[in-house]
């Protein structure tokens, strides 16, 4: 496996030489992209530089060692330090989602349980902002369908990063987001005290950095406008400023009322639009890919059952990893991140499991 690092040595050398060209950053697009992979080939250099160190200490003790036992007692504690150095560039060398550095649109569905599934997706909505915000993330809604008690029939929110690092973005980590989240509790409209099991769907795409990487066909848009309404359907707008978009080819609509302006709302369609059409190429791709390439956590069926909240317990589970705790309070208030590191973990001992086996 680390055949391949003196060519990422190779290439890094080459970006950081890119890097320096005025050109590059007179093209907005084009220095992300760079300053992506530049951060992401750094880490793999830093890693492989101390792995090597690590090896030259290990080595050079261990021939003391034979003249000064002083030096033999050094000699495990060091065999430790190259061990982990080893462990730590064995998974930075996992191929990584070139997707990983994007930030995402994601989407969060009543599913069943009628009244109490989109009140749990107001929670989960809760959830993830609240999320966004420690990870130091910006949020901007772009869609939402109220129900008449206050929750989420479906709503749409774009979560932007700000690191060039793929490790720390926003796709890297709520990739694995996506699926059915069932919930157990008694909810706010049962009044004999019963518990009871919903669910809500969660979506999450990888958004398009530049219009530019979908191409899309005006000819292939269906655009229809109509008068946006509130819960219940009572009407909130008196004008059709709410539009609906349908992709022809591949079925996808998208349909936006959250702005009062049409054009904002086709302009935020679009945006939406791309970012699927983006996870579909994606999802295309994965299909083709080798077991080896493809996400082992984060399946291509959304109906796939992910997590299950229960809420007299104050239990979270997630069915993929085995991650359990019985801190269901706190990760509503936004502490996902042993969650989420746990499906990181299984996804690289999945992907690690299927390079060794070739």
């Amino acid at each position: 496996m680390f055949e391949s690092v003196q060519a990422l040595i190779d290439e890094h050398r080459a970006v950081q030489e890119e890097l320096s060209d005025p050109a590059v950053h007179a093209d907005a697009a084009r220095a992300k992209r760079v300053n992506r992979r530049y951060a992401e080939l750094s880490k793999i250099v830093a890693a492989h530089d101390a792995w090597r160190a690590a090896g030259d200490d290990l080595d050079a003790a261990r021939e003391l060692a034979r003249e000064d036992d002083a030096f033999a007692e050094e000699v495990p504690t060091l065999e430790e330090r190259a061990a982990a150095a080893q462990e730590k560039l064995r998974r930075l060398l996992i191929p990584r989602d070139p997707d990983d550095a994007r930030d995402v649109i994601l989407e969060v569905k009543a599913g069943e349980g009628g009244a109490e599934s989109a009140l749990f997706a107001a929670d989960l909505l809760r959830m993830y902002l609240q999320y966004a915000a420690s990870m130091g993330w910006k949020t901007e809604m772009l869609e939402r369908n109220e129900s008449d008690l206050g929750g989420y029939k479906d709503v749409q929110v774009a979560i932007k990063g700000s690191s060039t690092d793929p490790a720390q973005g926003v796709w890297a980590h709520l990739k694995y987001e996506g699926g059915v989240h069932r919930v157990q509790r008694v909810p706010a409209t049962e009044s004999q005290g019963r518990i009871h099991t919903s669910t809500t769907g969660v979506l999450v795409f990888p958004e398009v950095d530049e219009p530019e990487e979908v191409q899309i066909d005006s000819n292939d848009l269906k655009i229809d406008v109509f008068r946006s309404s509130g819960p219940g359907g009572q009407s909130v707008n008196t004008t059709d400023s709410a539009v609906r978009i349908t992709h022809v080819p591949t079925g996808i609509v998208v349909s936006m009322q959250n702005e009062k302006s049409q054009l904002q709302n086709r302009e935020a369609g679009m945006r939406v639009l791309r970012a699927r059409l983006l996870a579909k190429q994606q999802e295309e791709r994965d299909a083709a890919a080798s077991d080896a390439r493809r996400s082992q956590i984060r399946g291509m069926d959304r109906s796939e059952r992910i997590r299950t909240y229960n809420f007299p317990e104050n239990r979270i589970a997630d069915h993929r990893t085995g991650y359990k705790a019985y801190n269901l309070d706190q990760v509503m208030d936004g502490a996902l991140g042993p969650l989420i590191e746990s499906a990181i973990a299984a996804d690289e001992e999945a992907q690690l499991a299927a390079i060794g086996a070739d």
